[in-house]
């Protein structure tokens, strides 16, 4: 790993620790676990832009173990979203768009709230199955304008949850391709080891929903973390399960691997001998380099590259077949068609031995006739 590539990711780490420890709570020892894997997909495979959150055909991020959310705090900000120092600083303050839980609408770059563990990979199922539908029914030949993957960081929280069996063989069962899920084999629990609670083989669990598994055996090394992801993202028919082997609270020389770093703030000590650990240049709190500020700058320029990219495309889509064109921006806009609701049947004409579901059935039906992207 070169020197810049460890300066970056250590920043991830360092603003962590800090902002639990300025809070007095949260969950410092996972997003220094992570800092590696987040730095890879942010800087080489995540198709973003930090100066337009919003951008249609952008990649999905979610970061389903969301109290981890200094993770993805500390990658919105250092990667050039609108999100301050002062945001990372207020870290679960009340007004502050760093809530203890990621809140879709208060921070830019949220794609979805992740309070209840589950719920994150569950959604971004949805999010899996919203881009295959839309790439079927918009893309054409020699118009590929909407092309992108969702990723999902989880943690053995959410696979103990109802909810990511269920979401998992869905999408194992519609081939969604372009999902991915990152799975924190970290082996650690709030009450200690997952031997507590779990015996399960995730692994052997996700093949036979029918999904692509891969091993990435150091949570640390950046290279095999990369062929990881490229791995999955040449899978075209199978959702894939990323295993990666993490060390939570990695740099804490004593909290690395244990418990009492899931979720309270590592001590004023304990933080000063984790930097001085990791060979951090400074002890200040909050410290970044400039010259790892400058190295994840680079995330704002490629990101309006690839938007500028699309855009160009987009614009010669609209061209050669504007009614298509019209559609697809109406759909993402969430707005409904003018005559959404002409094929709703007469009420009134309802016998009164009528189930009601029978016709909630029919009215449904009316409006699917008109709103396309209605989908059940």
């Amino acid at each position: 790993m070169t020197s810049i590539n460890q300066l970056a990711i250590d920043a991830i780490r360092v603003l962590s620790m800090d902002a639990v420890q300025q809070a007095n709570s949260g969950h410092p020892g996972t997003p220094m676990a992570l800092a590696p894997v987040g730095y890879v997909l942010f800087h080489r495979h995540l198709r973003h832009n930090p100066s337009d959150p919003l951008w249609l055909d952008r990649d999905r991020f979610v970061l389903s173990v969301g109290h981890a959310s200094m993770l993805i705090y500390s990658l919105l900000h250092l990667s050039g979203y609108d999100l301050s120092e002062q945001d990372i600083r207020n870290f679960r303050q009340w007004g502050s768009p760093t809530a203890g839980h990621p809140e879709y609408g208060h921070a830019p770059g949220i794609e979805t709230t992740t309070g209840p563990l589950g719920q994150g990979v569950a959604n971004s199922v949805g999010m899996a199955l919203a881009e295959c539908w839309l790439a079927n029914r918009y893309n054409r030949p020699g118009h590929n304008i909407v092309d992108h993957f969702t990723y999902a960081l989880c943690s053995d929280g959410d696979m103990m949850e109802g909810v990511s069996h269920e979401s998992a063989a869905i999408a194992g069962h519609q081939k969604l391709g372009k999902l991915i899920w990152i799975f924190d084999d970290n082996r650690i629990t709030i009450d200690g080891g997952t031997e507590l609670s779990s015996s399960t083989n995730e692994a052997k669990r996700f093949k036979s929903y029918g999904w692509h598994v891969a091993h990435v055996s150091n949570g640390n090394d950046l290279d095999e973390i990369d062929l990881a992801i490229g791995e999955a993202k040449r899978e075209s028919e199978r959702p894939s399960l990323i295993v990666l082997r993490t060390t939570i609270a990695y740099g804490s020389p004593g909290k690395a691997g244990t418990s009492a770093a899931h979720g309270a703030p590592l001590g004023q000590d304990e933080i000063a001998k984790t930097k001085e650990n990791l060979g951090y240049p400074s002890l200040e709190p909050f410290h970044v380099e400039s010259a790892a500020r400058k190295h994840w700058a680079q995330c704002v320029d490629n990101g309006r590259d690839l938007q500028e990219d699309w855009q160009e495309r987009f614009a010669v889509y609209q061209e050669q077949i504007p009614d298509l064109a019209a559609e697809f921006l109406r759909v993402m806009s969430g707005a409904l068609p003018e005559d959404w609701d002409e094929e709703i049947p007469d009420l009134t004409a309802a016998e009164s031995e009528d189930a009601t579901r029978g016709w909630s059935g029919k009215i449904l039906q009316g409006v699917a006739r008109r709103v396309p992207n209605l989908i059940g």
